[in-house]
Formats: C-alpha cells, sequence, structure tokens
C-alpha cells in the first residue's frame, strides 16, 4: 500500500486543508482523486464540499455537526484504509483546437528568439502533448495543465499585460492553459482557441475536471473561425474520449 505523508490544518472556521508532498506530480494528483472520489462515495453529512487543486484538497464542513479534530481522525483513519495503486477510475481525454496563427499567438516572435525555435517547431512541441489537468482556478475555467515540453518553459513575463483576450492559449513556467474570459495575464501567448472553457449557462459550466487529460490539435484560421461560429450558436460539441 502506497500512502503519503499528508499533513491536516484548519482553513478558516469552517474548512480543512490537507497537503500532499508540494510539487507537480501525477502519482500524487491520482492518490487525491482516489481520496476525493471515496469521500464522496461516503456521503458523509458532515462534509459540504470538496474541492482539490495540484497536491491539496479542502473540504468545507458544518460545524455544527462535526469537530475540527473528530473529523480530522475520521479522514486520517479512511486515508490509512486506501491503496491508490489499486483504485482504477474513469478520465475524460478532451481534444481542443488552437490556431497557432501569428495574429492570435502574439509572443510567438519572442519565445522563437528565446528558444531559438521556429513558430512551427512551438506549435509542434505544444500540440503533440498529452496533458493533465492539475486544477482550475485563478479564473472560473482557468485549467492549469501540466506536461509541457522542457523546450517550451518560460518563466512568467516580467510585467503582465492588463488584458489578455479570451480564448488565448499560453505557457507560463512548466505549464500551459487557456484563458477562459478576457483578464490580466503574465503568460506568453502562443494562440487562440474558440471553445469557450466556462459558460455559467450550460448544466455543467466547466466540462473539464481536475485529473482529466487535454490534447491540443492545430487548426488554421479559417478553420478556427468556422468552428468558433458554430461554438457561438450553441452547435459545437467539446469531443472526449473516456479513459
Amino acid at each position: 500500500m502506497r500512502t503519503y505523508k499528508i499533513t491536516y490544518k484548519q482553513f478558516g472556521n469552517s474548512a480543512l486543508l490537507i497537503e500532499w508532498p508540494q510539487e507537480i506530480s501525477i502519482d500524487i494528483l491520482n492518490d487525491i482523486k482516489v481520496f476525493y472520489e471515496i469521500l464522496q462515495s461516503q456521503n458523509y453529512a458532515e462534509i459540504e464540499e470538496i474541492n482539490f487543486v495540484y497536491a491539496s484538497l479542502m473540504i468545507v464542513y458544518r460545524v455544527e455537526k462535526i469537530a475540527f479534530k473528530e473529523l480530522t481522525q475520521k479522514l486520517i483513519k479512511l486515508y490509512n484504509t486506501i491503496d491508490s495503486s489499486v483504485h482504477k477510475f474513469k478520465k475524460n481525454i478532451w481534444e481542443i483546437p488552437v490556431c497557432y496563427h501569428q495574429d492570435f499567438g502574439i509572443d510567438l516572435p519572442e519565445i522563437s528568439a528565446l528558444k531559438s525555435l521556429s513558430a512551427d517547431e512551438i506549435r509542434s512541441l505544444h500540440s503533440t502533448n498529452s496533458y493533465t489537468v492539475f486544477g482550475i482556478g485563478f479564473l472560473p475555467g482557468f485549467l492549469y495543465l501540466g506536461g509541457l515540453a522542457k523546450e517550451l518553459h518560460l518563466p512568467r513575463k516580467n510585467t503582465p499585460r492588463m488584458s489578455v483576450p479570451k480564448g488565448a492559449v499560453a505557457i507560463g513556467g512548466s505549464q500551459t492553459g487557456i484563458y477562459p474570459q478576457e483578464s490580466p495575464g503574465g503568460w506568453h501567448i502562443i494562440g487562440s482557441s474558440p471553445i469557450h472553457m466556462f459558460d455559467a449557462n450550460r448544466e455543467f459550466p466547466c466540462e473539464i475536471k481536475s485529473g482529466d487529460e487535454v490534447r491540443f490539435y492545430a487548426v488554421s484560421k479559417k478553420t478556427y473561425q468556422i468552428l468558433k461560429n458554430e461554438q457561438e450558436r450553441g452547435i459545437y460539441k467539446l469531443k472526449s474520449l473516456t479513459k
């Protein structure tokens, strides 16, 4: 049985924060995902909400039903019975179109100079990897995607932009992501996706979940516009496989 040394901390008046070793690791994420799904299946009346990202899991609990120490002991006991290596859970693999045209990839020239790579090499490196969703945050629907090719690792910009367009596909550090709405941002923009990553009017505003995989595929500017029009008309269906 493989278990990690994890810590349990009080987080505000009614939340408990559980932390694994603080690193970006698929094994750690899988361990958290298994713990999360088992907790969900228990339907504990005293637990109101559970969220996880990277190497942390937060539980919001009902203080009128259980105390912090009692809940902590309950969770420790449960976690110590789990062998995450034997648990299998389904995850979706999402295929997301990206246009890497220079009109969208406004930082491509800078990255090319810094990395001695052509725009085509950057596009190829970015679109041939599979990415793991390590968390969703900063903005509703913003996916933190790990698995970026080492050749594309770049520190975030020294001076963030005041406005990054919705749909911008960018890289920062060892990660990549898609801006789900216009916002400030300090990552390097290499393209754009026509897909709405978050829509409050949908039954599930963000279809992609932590632990899922994302695969990008390159499209022309013409195809990008066709897909964008389909998205605006509500007829585009994001493609996914179950693994």
